[in-house]
């Protein structure tokens, strides 16, 4: 629209200039007037080209007064052209970034495919393990079902047996007196002599069978363990410092609380009765009463236990302080979620080094499988979930849950955050 206006005002402003100058041509023409002493009509036709002139150079001058563009046309050629210059570099380092960018989102898709893939063989090797457990559980019932089984014929055969020596004891008894009697019942004698004989066979190959029932019993039971060395029975702090009757107390009221947490897991078997060796227990007893602080005292298997058999157990005493307080920072770590690197991985990974860190701080492990923590399922679900559909770099950020002292465990608040 501005082109036009400025159209319209050159052929207003040329058309009056040259009505004037053709009124001017015509006046001077007519009185004859000179310039310079020229003749009139060279004077005339210089007064037109003037004109002209005039027309020209008002109608460029008007234009670049009224109009950016058109001073941008005639003295800023070069600045324009150099701005064009750089903006088309620009547009073409914006369009190789933006074909960078396509590809790696090309190749972030690739990942998080692969990733899904990956998610789904581990669901089913779950589902298979999980089939595996309940077949194997199967097998462990009808391995206690065959083992009852046998310790009811172990107890017949028992039965049987004592009859059988009782029977043999009464026949020694009647053979003395028939060997009283031989020279009146020398006949009789010799029958019963042998049906002695056979019984004593008898009586030899149910020994004989009793002993390897016996045998395989005890190979039963002794493959039946139900606690391994070291596995914890109890573990509480323990204050220091009061006389040995109360601490005493304390540890033995420890050692009913795991018999009847024993005796829950075993089915009611109270025969898993915790048995604590008096030298060490009065060991104990006489640290905690030289001791003014606090312990964390620890009852473990000695050894590996059968179902059935009181557990012997060991007294372990610890000191106890504060390791971590609620809130407290435990371990930040980024990761790059790029190439093999699975979110399974990262994880276990990161709580690795969380395992080691708490060690190190004094927090206790289990001495069966060196960890010190706990952590929720769903929380672990949702780090798993939240780590699956992450891209790129992100942040794990691990805090304690609650004050931590030395008998943990360890609760973690797990944070994760997107890096660029």
């Amino acid at each position: 629209m501005e082109g036009i206006y400025l159209i319209l005002v050159m052929i207003v402003t040329g058309g009056v200039i040259a009505f004037i100058g053709d009124k001017l041509g015509t006046k001077i023409g007519k009185k004859r007037l000179s310039i310079f002493g020229l003749r009139p009509r060279h004077t005339s036709m210089i007064v037109t080209v003037v004109t002209g002139g005039l027309i020209t150079a008002l109608s460029i001058g008007f234009m670049v007064l009224i109009s950016q563009n058109v001073r941008t046309a005639l003295f800023g050629m070069d600045e324009l052209r150099h701005t064009m210059d750089a903006t088309m570099a620009e547009l073409d380092e914006a369009t190789e970034n933006l074909f960078k960018a396509q590809t790696e989102f090309e190749r972030a898709n690739e990942n998080l495919r692969m990733s899904k893939e990956e998610i789904v063989a581990l669901k089913s090797e779950q589902e298979d393990l999980r089939a595996e457990s309940d077949r194997l559980k199967e097998g462990n019932e009808q391995l206690e079902a065959a083992n009852s089984e046998l310790a009811a014929q172990n107890e017949n055969l028992s039965g049987t047996n004592a009859a059988l020596e009782e029977n043999n004891k009464k026949l020694g008894e009647f053979n003395v007196t028939l060997t009283a009697d031989n020279e009146k019942l020398s006949s009789d004698n010799d029958k019963l002599s042998s049906a002695n004989e056979k019984l004593s066979a008898d009586n030899s190959e149910l020994e004989e069978r009793n002993n390897r029932l016996r045998e395989g019993i005890i190979a039963i039971r002794e493959g039946d363990i139900t606690l391994r060395a070291g596995e914890i029975l109890a573990s509480e702090v323990i204050r220091g410092g009061r006389p040995a009757e109360e601490i005493s107390a304390d540890i033995n009221a420890m050692a009913e609380r795991a018999t009847q947490i024993l005796v829950q897991r075993f089915g009611g078997n109270e025969d898993n009765s915790v048995w604590i060796y008096q030298p060490e227990l009065q060991r104990v007893i006489e640290e905690l009463e030289a001791n003014k602080s606090d312990m964390v005292l620890r009852i473990s298997a000695a050894g590996n236990m059968v179902r059935g058999e009181p557990v012997r157990a060991r007294l372990e005493l610890y000191p106890n302080k504060l390791i971590f307080k609620k809130g407290e920072l435990i371990l930040s770590k980024t990761y790059e979620l790029v190439g093999d690197v699975t979110p399974e991985g990262v994880l276990q990974e990161f709580l690795t080094e969380i395992n080691r860190i708490a060690i190190d701080k004094g927090i206790l492990a289990d001495p069966l499988t060196g960890s010190v923590g706990r952590m929720e399922a769903e929380q672990l679900y949702e780090i798993f979930e939240a780590l699956s559909s992450a891209k790129g770099k992100v942040q794990l950020t691990a805090t304690a849950r609650e004050e931590t002292e030395s008998n943990g465990p360890l609760r973690l608040n797990i944070k994760l955050e997107q890096r660029s």
